[in-house]
């Protein structure tokens, strides 16, 4: 969702995502911890996923402010019960990082580049997972 809207009137949106809810259709909250996210929006939106902005995820590996961002991110989603995407992955290093904090869903150019959605079932079908990938613990 586009937070701008959210801010003219939390409680409208908030009724729109509920109903939305009911008919299948899941929200995010995008770019998590820059811009117009807030943890206002955290309490009071009921979107299923919070995506970790990929200003953090980048420089997590090298940068413990960033990383302590990530970690607070997961554990604010754990409390409020949200699933968590991290946008950006770009290495190995990251995403096995990211599992090892609690974070089984990610997305950026080291797990795929973007395609059209025909692609999808296809790429789906043909990935294998490398040998790196299965030596992480489980």
């Amino acid at each position: 969702m586009i937070e701008t809207s959210a801010i003219e009137d939390v409680v409208h949106v908030s009724k729109v995502i509920e109903d939305c809810a009911k008919l299948g259709v899941v929200f995010a909250l995008d770019d998590f911890g820059t811009g117009y996210s807030s943890l206002t929006y955290l309490r009071r939106l009921p979107v299923a996923i919070i995506k970790i902005d990929q200003s953090f995820v980048r420089d997590m590996l090298q940068d413990p402010e960033d990383l302590a961002i990530v970690e607070g991110i997961l554990s604010l989603a754990n409390a409020f019960g949200r699933m968590v995407i991290a946008e950006g992955v770009e290495s190995f290093e990251q995403g096995a990082m990211l599992l090892r904090l609690g974070c089984e869903v990610a997305q950026g150019f080291g797990i795929a580049h973007p395609m059209v959605a025909k692609e999808v079932p296809r790429w789906v079908a043909d990935w294998k997972s490398t040998a790196k990938w299965k030596s992480l613990p489980q």
